[in-house]
This record gives C-alpha cells, structure tokens and sequence, in this order.
C-alpha cells in the first residue's frame, strides 16, 4: 500500500472527487500535477499541499482540450522525474433539465469533450510513458449514469463512452504492464448538489425512472473522500492484478460490474438456413425485454 516517492496525474483535481483523491495520494506521499480549469483554484490547491508537507505543481486548462494531459505528462516527468499514476476526474454538468429532445449539438459536444476526450487524452499521453517504462495505472471516472437511469443524453453517452474505452485500453495496454479500471462514483460533488440537481433527480423520480432508494441515495451522496480510497486502491501495486474493471462506490458501498454478455435467444446455422423472418422475430423477441 506504500506509494511513497510515486509520481501521479490528476486532471480535475481541484474540487468534489477530485480534491478528494488529490489529498489522498499526497497524504501517501506521492508527489502530484494538480489540474484544473480555474487557475485560482489549481494555485490554491497547489499551496494546500506545499503547506502541508507535500510535493505538486499545477497545470491549468481542460484536460478535454488537446495539448493539456500531455503538458500535464511532460510536467510530471520535468519536475520529479517520473509518472506512475494517471487518474481523470474532470468532468462537467449537463444543462439543467436537458435531455436527448432539448440539449444542442454544441452541448452535447461539450460533454463529449469534458468526459470521454478528456480520459482519451490522458490515455493516450500517460500510457504513452506508461508502456515505454513497462508499469503504471490509469484510473479513469464514469457514472452510473451511463446505465440510462439518470436520464439525461451527453453525459450519459460521453460516460459509457468510457467504460468501453477503459476496457479496450485495459486489454491493449496488458502487455505492457500497464492497468487501466473505472470508478464511477457516488459522492457529493458539484455535479451532485444544488437545486437544479435535485428538481433534475425528483423529476426522474416523479416519471418512475428513479425508485424510492435511488433517489433517496442520490440526494443524500457520502463525502467524497468515501470513494477516494478506491482511487487510491486501484493506483497502488496492492490493486497490481486489477485491471480492465468497472467498479462503482457509494459511501459504504462498492460494487464491480461483470462483463457484459448476451443473453441467448435462438441460433441457427446460416450455411444452411434462410435470415429470420418478421414473424419469427417476433416470436423470438416479444417478452424477451427487446
């Protein structure tokens, strides 16, 4: 569990989740590139954990944005040396009460950017380094969004966006020693309090896409430093045989989703058999949850 003297990245570092795991890994003794998109935020962060014994610089930008993660990568290998850790928490809301009916290209290309590029750019560049060294964990941020519950329509898509790039990088970057899991959290953040979240979270409630329990948890999330462990668990080398995985963590909660399989509904050999008809699709099909 000792991650003293490590090297880490982490986009979004500076508020919710991400100032959360931030401290984390300081207090472990691992030195850390803040990022950030308000610089007065980065520097305040920066200084919190000069002030307290600790090792970082800030880089400001969004990670979502090309360019950033890599100044982020060459900050880390300048300044102490080495990059073991690459975490992204970067993220930002949908438009209040948006949903795939109302929310504009524009919009939607925000959270696209904010949430899927950001994990690709800090993929590509802290894996980069990763493969070349033969070591390293990438630990990136979805939702339980992505499953459809939360409703909603960019955020949704950008965060299963990376579930699936997390288990394509995961299997591709294996052979270089290189581990890449998802938590997706469950935390009081930002993007979890205010008053628009919670008429966003009784709406889908009041529309039975939310039951009793969910919205109760969703409008009474855990601190953020509940699910920070978790960051800080799957970046270490205790987690050294963790990857490609999907976890998700709520206050005393976690929880991993297994991999995706299809249920089984009919075969036949197409070499000597005629494409299904209509009719026989819908014999197939109806009551079969399609």
């Amino acid at each position: 569990m000792n991650l003293s003297g490590r090297v880490a990245v982490v986009a979004g570092a500076t508020r919710g989740i991400g100032l959360a795991v931030t401290y984390a890994l300081s207090g472990r003794g691992v030195s850390i590139v803040v990022n950030g998109r308000d610089p007065v935020a980065v520097e305040e962060t920066v200084t919190e954990i000069r002030g307290g014994g600790g090792y970082a610089v800030g880089v400001v930008g969004s990670a979502g944005e090309e360019g950033v993660a890599q100044r982020m990568v060459d900050g880390a290998l300048a300044e102490f040396g080495a990059l073991d850790i690459a975490i992204n928490c970067a993220g930002i809301a949908e438009p209040a009460g948006s949903t795939v009916l109302t929310i504009r290209p524009d919009e939607f290309r925000d959270q696209i950017d904010a949430h899927l590029m950001s994990a690709f750019h800090l993929t590509q560049s802290a894996g980069r380094v990763f493969a070349e060294q033969g070591a390293g964990s990438l630990v990136l941020t979805g939702s339980a969004a992505s499953l459809g519950m939360f409703g909603g329509s960019g955020y949704p898509a950008a965060k299963g966006g990376v579930n699936a790039l997390a288990l394509a990088a995961g299997a591709d970057l294996a052979e270089h020693g290189v581990r890449v899991n998802v938590v997706m959290p469950g935390a009081k953040s930002r993007l979890s309090s205010g008053d628009d979240y919670v008429a966003h979270i009784e709406g889908l409630h009041r529309r039975g896409v939310l039951d009793d329990l969910t919205r109760d948890a969703a409008l009474d999330p855990a601190p953020p430093e509940y699910v920070a462990a978790l960051y800080v668990f799957l970046a270490s080398d205790a987690a050294r045989g963790v990857n490609g995985q999907i976890f998700t963590a709520a206050g005393g909660f976690i929880g991993r989703y297994g991999p995706q399989q299809a249920e089984f509904i009919a075969y036949r050999d197409h070499r000597d058999s005629a494409p299904y008809t209509m009719v026989e699709l819908a014999e197939l099909l109806q009551g079969s949850g399609a």
